[in-house]
């Protein structure tokens, strides 16, 4: 009665996320794939970008996430990459080499724990002379991004950025720039093709923390239904096909959500996934909630020959497989409150819906 056998098609979005390279760096190639996990090290930093995305709770606040879940032990690190079936890492702020030690640490952990092939790349402001760089490359680093501020974009020259890019290139790190597409990135794109390096260049966004910022200086939505910046594609659009020659790459703000991050969704629901959970096209887990006297609700579902494998205790709750559900509404009548709910298998397991019993469910694939 209670078996169900479930195949999903997996849509590829990458034809529809408007981005396009002419070079792919394996640190993104890897994203492409949604296996690589953000390790965010610091909120610290020292420079004021206007258009930093950083929320409220992370912004200039030394605190450390791995995804979504908050870190306080190595474990919560490993744990969370286990959870993905990570292949990579990137380690992002802030600005990380703040806490140098603090990244020399999280490389070598990673690298130990899981082979030399786990791709680990790092962003920074700053640029780190020869002894910190080759401390990185030691530890495990095998990509670096650089990201100069836009006032010295146009000057690049003899500042310090090219003197890292050369040493890390001497020690056989990739390397390259990692900057927002906006007027003046042609400048950085250059240089970067000067330098025989790549180029990443990030559609521009609102965020809560940046809205202002880009606002006084003239920038606007693109649409009602995005926080995406107009302008900021054809940017990078108009740098690449001036360029077909250099190494760069343009990461849509489209591709994060359609891509990467359904990706690694996917592959998060898939190993923390329960036998009952139905997990969707779009990397979310999907199974009916019974609330009410615990006891009362084990006891029914014992009663209509539920097997064990098709629901949980959780939270006070029974959590079950929805067409389980389905099946047995007209057994729980009043007795008890029941719904359909959709969420994220990341840490925290954010509900994103929630739909009444009596409205049915329409779960066609």
């Amino acid at each position: 009665m209670f078996s169900r056998t479930y195949t999903s098609p997996i849509m590829e979005h990458e034809n529809a996320s408007d981005s396009f390279y002419t070079h792919l760096p394996h640190g993104c190639q890897l994203c492409y794939e949604g296996a690589k996990m953000v390790l965010f090290v610091t909120g610290l930093c020292r420079k004021s970008c206007f258009y930093c995305p950083v929320s409220e709770k992370r912004m200039r606040k030394d605190v450390t996430f791995a995804n979504e879940r908050p870190v306080s032990s190595d474990n919560d690190i490993l744990d969370e990459a286990r959870s993905m079936n990570a292949l990579g890492t990137g380690i992002t702020g802030g600005e990380p080499l703040l806490v140098q030690d603090r990244v020399l640490g999280y490389i070598r952990l990673l690298k130990a724990s899981f082979g030399r092939k786990h791709h680990i790349h790092l962003y920074t402001a700053l640029t780190p002379d020869r002894e910190i760089l080759k401390e990185l490359k030691a530890a495990g680093l095998d990509e670096i991004r650089f990201h100069p501020q836009p006032e010295i974009w146009d000057s690049l020259p003899g500042s310090g950025f090219d003197r890292s890019l050369e040493i890390a290139k001497e020690l056989s790190m990739d390397a390259g720039f990692e900057i927002p597409s906006l007027p003046g990135s042609e400048q950085v794109a250059g240089f970067a093709r000067d330098c025989d390096v790549f180029i990443n260049l990030n559609e521009l966004e609102f965020s809560q923390t940046n809205a202002e910022a880009l606002k006084a200086r003239g920038y606007s939505a693109m649409d009602d239904e995005s926080c995406r910046v107009a302008g900021s594609r054809d940017v990078a659009y108009s740098i690449i096909q001036q360029d077909p020659g250099s190494k760069a790459h343009f990461c849509s703000s489209r591709f994060k959500d359609a891509v990467q991050l359904r990706k690694r969704l996917l592959r998060t629901a898939r190993i923390l996934g329960r036998e009952f959970d139905e997990v969707t096209p779009d990397g979310t887990l999907f199974y009916g909630v019974i609330e009410g006297d615990v006891d009362g609700i084990t006891g029914m579902l014992s009663l209509l020959d539920v097997p064990g494998q098709l629901f949980e205790l959780r939270d006070g709750k029974v959590e079950l497989a929805w067409w389980v559900l389905e099946e047995i509404a007209s057994e729980i009548g009043d007795r008890f409150r029941s719904w359909y709910e959709e969420c994220y298998p990341t840490y925290g397991r954010l509900v994103v819906e929630r739909i009444p019993i009596d409205m049915g469910v329409d779960f066609t694939i």
